[in-house]
């Protein structure tokens, strides 16, 4: 699952090779805008919301899309091979005169009039890069749910938009409680929407996502996520690992055992 930073490095490479010029090539290779004829419009902006993409299009349109779990949008110059994956992943070709936008498994893609924005991304919760961003409605949108685990709760898009499922597992830790435990019984949540909104402003402009302070060649970038057995950095217990979440949204969680407190699943992988 895409993080926030991510998307909106995302945005903000698009944006410069798009915006303020005018499309001399559109290719929407999805069976219900595939005749659509973007040529000879202008690209407007490209901006991030939460997790979705808003390719702003003279005209008053908008091209929408989502990463999901493994989609990328790639750019090429004029002379450049395409590198991003077979070209039956290809759902969405957007080229100008200096540079070609590919957007390669992107399992969202539409074109919705611009002033319709909201019908696509009006759900989502205040977005932690975003100029909307409000804490206070986050924190009010997270406890709406006392009983809802905090896992759920933070990958819950229409409570705060942005993050993802290594965000997740750090943020947890920095709190120092299980993904399991009730939002509820979260000792000062507001600490942990300003710990996430920090989080992510710290790395939206990095080449390498790291959540610890210490930036050494040997210090992992991360503290739980992906160590499963590994020795946690700050007491050296292995760090264990189990899916959270049930059926096609089960997603690897992990934890310290000893630094965080609160529930865990009886069963678990590491």
């Amino acid at each position: 699952m895409p993080e926030g930073d991510s998307v909106w490095q995302a945005a903000q490479h698009l944006h410069a090779a798009l915006a303020g010029h005018t499309l001399t090539h559109a290719d929407l290779r999805v069976p219900r805008f595939a005749t659509a004829d973007l040529t000879g419009r202008t690209v407007l902006d490209v901006t991030p919301r939460g997790k979705h993409l808003l390719a702003r299009i003279e005209g008053g349109l908008t091209l929408h899309s989502h990463l999901g779990m493994d989609g990328a949008w790639k750019i090429y110059g004029p002379e450049e091979r395409w590198r991003g994956g077979p070209a039956h992943q290809i759902r969405a070709v957007l080229g100008t005169a200096e540079h070609t936008a590919v957007g390669y498994r992107l399992p969202v893609l539409e074109l919705i009039r611009t002033q319709d924005e909201a019908q696509a991304v009006g759900h989502l919760g205040p977005d932690l890069l975003g100029p909307d961003w409000d804490a206070g409605e986050a924190l009010r949108r997270l406890l709406a749910d006392p009983a809802r685990p905090l896992g759920e709760a933070l990958l819950d898009q229409r409570n705060l938009a942005g993050i993802g499922n290594i965000y997740k597992s750090e943020l947890c830790f920095f709190a120092r409680v299980t993904p399991w435990l009730p939002i509820g019984e979260l000792p000062a949540p507001e600490r942990l929407v300003a710990a996430a909104k920090r989080l992510l402003e710290a790395n939206r402009d990095r080449l390498g996502r790291r959540t610890t302070l210490r930036e050494r060649a040997r210090t992992p970038p991360l503290y739980v996520y992906g160590r499963a057995g590994r020795p946690c950095l700050r007491c050296g217990t292995p760090i264990r690992h189990a899916d959270q979440g049930d059926g096609s949204r089960a997603r690897p969680t992990y934890w310290c055992p000893r630094c965080q407190s609160g529930p865990t699943p009886t069963h678990h992988a590491s």
